[in-house]
């Protein structure tokens, strides 16, 4: 018989003649930890399914991501802002974790370990964690976009202290469902993709597990608490096999950054243009503020970030060029520079798994220094293409010239 204190967080629903029981855990919880236990060791199911993806479920059986993470090709193909609010995530996490006492995802690795105690087959149901950031990054605005890291960076240093008990709280179904309900309204976007999504992908993945004749009979799901809000209505009207299809699709590369940033170009060239056309002084002033404002913001930015004085200069260099040309930014080379000069270190890669939860720890940390550095001078570069591109454009049209 189950507890009472359990009947919110462990339901049951029945498809194709098979039961699936839903237990909803919270991922840094040593009470989910026991509870997901206790359930394995009944005996009472043939399958275990888990709330991973298989590049998350190999993370956290070999811990292996950032040991085998290759700085240079995320650099170059563009993915440094996926890694960094990859890097929040996890820092957000492990922040909690250590509140707590318990390391994010040990109900999950408690899972696999019984798993393979009992010989149960197990099953990852979750979508790939690449294609959910990407489709979110398709998604959402950039005023969004910085509104959740901002959010999530600030969570990490200076939110309120968490008690075990209000993690425990977060699994109570009214509360849980406020909470997700208010994210919604604030982050409609953001919540379409990590929960609705998912939710709907799940459900659609336990209900592929049920349709073999020789399938399972009675499985076992360990999910986050949040998800059973969506995907006890979603086990009603389920995903059909193309709607699971369409979900596991990660978004072509979005056009509309590209076109507004060689609009963007065309645009401070043209101002140059007209800046000559009436005076080879004044078009030469507009250039060497263009110059001296993207790159020297784009060089505070690394600087603030402790790069090397050869990734400072780079990015004063390329900051100017790049502004110019949305294929490539300014951090995407000042980060390659740093990783090139100051290659991090094997003891970098192991640490930064308890790294990312100390802010102190950021800039000593050979890794996520690359990633700081990144950061901050796209953020430079990004404050100097709107302040010099102001300044030009009042030069030209608002200061009588």
């Amino acid at each position: 018989m189950e507890a009472a204190s359990n009947q919110d967080i462990v339901k049951t629903i029945h498809v194709n003649g098979t039961a699936i029981t839903l237990v909803g855990t919270a991922h840094v919880s040593q009470k989910s930890v026991d509870l997901v236990e206790e359930k394995i060791r009944t005996g009472e199911y043939d399958h275990i399914a888990i709330e991973l993806c298989p590049p998350r479920l190999q993370n956290l059986v070999q811990k292996s991501m950032w040991k085998s993470l290759d700085i240079y090709q995320v650099l170059r193909q563009g993915k440094g802002t996926l890694l960094l609010v990859n890097l929040a995530l996890s820092a957000y996490q492990k922040r909690l974790a250590e509140k707590i006492g318990v390391e994010p995802g040990q109900e999950m690795m408690k899972a696999i370990e019984l798993s393979a105690e009992y010989e149960l087959p197990l099953e990852v149901i979750d979508r790939d964690i690449t294609t959910t950031l990407q489709r979110m990054y398709r998604e959402v605005s950039f005023w969004q976009k910085l509104k959740l890291f901002s959010s999530l960076i600030a969570s990490i240093f200076i939110g309120e202290e968490v008690t075990e008990q209000q993690i425990e709280d977060l699994k109570e179904g009214d509360m849980l469902h406020s909470l997700v309900e208010e994210f919604g309204e604030v982050l409609p976007s953001v919540k379409k993709v990590l929960i609705d999504e998912r939710d709907q992908y799940m459900v659609g993945k336990l209900i592929e597990m049920t349709k073999s004749p020789d399938g399972p009979k009675n499985i076992l799901a360990m999910v986050g608490a949040g998800h059973l809000i969506g995907m006890l209505p979603a086990f009603e009207n389920p995903p059909t096999p193309e709607a699971l299809e369409e979900l596991d699709v990660k978004p072509p590369p979005s056009k509309t950054g590209y076109y507004v940033g060689w609009g963007i170009g065309l645009f401070i060239l043209s101002m140059f243009g007209v800046g000559y056309m009436r005076s080879p002084e004044l078009g030469t002033e507009l250039i060497l503020q263009w110059i001296v404002i993207n790159g020297g913001l784009s060089a505070l930015g690394a600087a603030l970030a402790f790069a090397h004085p050869v990734s400072i200069l780079a990015a004063f260099l390329a900051a100017p060029l790049t502004s110019l040309n949305p294929t490539i930014g300014a951090g995407m080379v000042v980060g390659i520079v740093e990783s090139y000069i100051r290659k991090p270190k094997v003891a970098d890669f192991e640490s930064m798994r308890e790294d990312i939860a100390h802010f102190s720890k950021w800039w000593k940390n050979g890794v996520i220094r690359v990633f700081l550095i990144f950061f901050f001078a796209n953020l430079g570069s990004a404050a100097g293409t709107f302040i010099a591109g102001s300044s030009i454009v009042y030069k030209i049209f608002g200061s009588g010239s």
